[in-house]
């Protein structure tokens, strides 16, 4: 086999797309960065192009971003790829695994399924179960179902006079709300990073001022961490299920112990950089090249 051609399918231009695809050019020769706003399904012929290219002649695909926010339409794109998988392209992580993780309420119910420890948690369409569970909460985040680095948050208070105003608006662009019991974080919380199943490296989200969430998006920035065995484990246990090649377990440290938020559809690479030192888009190219070289050998 010729040095494997593979694709990355991200938001050209975005940090995270372009070093990822340098990696896999440095080592391959081959650089082709695909948006998905660009790319068309040709059935009848079984093609995939992007720019003239059919995707489908490739030899995998790495799915960094497929849109720069999530929203149903997320799942869509991803649909389009299984075209690229029945023809035999490897895509990473898998557009199955991939789907399971786009949507917050598939995500949770898999990571307690699994019993990863979590925040209390309500989803409903009922504007008065959720005013009940934010009473029972006393403090509550409302979460849409897809979004990104905490776009479309709430804070909520059981003692806001106003929370049935909040709860009706939220509803209008939310249908099925999810309401998790806000906890203190002291401030940070962990992106822990797997590579095809195996753990890599630890960063922390560290919150700016008084900011309620630690996102990157609000201020926040990236510090060094060193967990101990238990943590990898607990992280471990909740991404296994998901069999991804490239993840981000979001973990928090509590005074009643770790919570699980989310196991990440794609990862990030800058806060590996940046907070662990680890270059992880270095790293997932050498993976991929390997698994695609791999499958061809045998």
């Amino acid at each position: 086999m010729s040095d494997p051609r593979i694709a990355v399918i991200g938001i050209p231009g975005k940090w995270s797309t372009e070093v990822l695809a340098d990696a896999l050019h440095a080592r391959s020769g081959f650089r082709h960065v695909v948006d998905m706003a660009d790319v068309s399904l040709d059935l009848n012929n079984q093609r995939l192009l992007h720019n003239g290219l059919d995707l489908c002649e490739l030899d995998g695909l790495i799915v960094k971003k497929i849109s720069a926010q999530y929203s149903p339409t997320t799942l869509d794109r991803l649909e389009l790829l299984r075209v690229a998988e029945s023809r035999g392209v490897r895509v990473f992580s898998g557009v199955d695994n991939m789907l399971g993780l786009v949507n917050r309420l598939s995500c949770t119910t898999q990571l307690r399924e699994a019993g990863a420890p979590m925040p209390a948690t309500c989803v409903s369409e009922s504007p008065e179960a959720i005013r009940e569970a934010v009473a029972r909460f006393g403090s509550a985040v409302a979460k849409p179902l897809y979004s990104t680095k905490a776009r479309g948050m709430e804070v909520w208070q059981a003692s806001d006079s106003d929370l049935d105003t909040k709860i009706r608006a939220f509803q209008k662009a939310n249908p099925m709300m999810y309401v998790q019991q806000k906890l203190d974080l002291s401030g940070q919380d962990l992106g822990m990073v797997f590579l095809g199943g195996e753990y890599l490296c630890t960063y922390a989200r560290v919150a700016a001022g008084d900011t309620w969430n630690t996102t990157i998006h609000s201020g926040g920035k990236y510090a060094a961490y060193d967990p101990d065995a238990r943590l990898i484990q607990l992280a471990d246990n909740a991404q296994e299920p998901f069999a991804m090649d490239f993840t981000t377990v979001d973990v928090a440290l509590t005074a009643d112990g770790p919570v699980v938020f989310e196991v990440s559809a794609f990862g990030g690479f800058r806060g590996a950089l940046e907070g662990a030192g680890v270059d992880a888009a270095s790293a997932y190219a050498e993976y991929a090249l390997s698994a695609v070289q791999s499958a061809f050998d045998a």
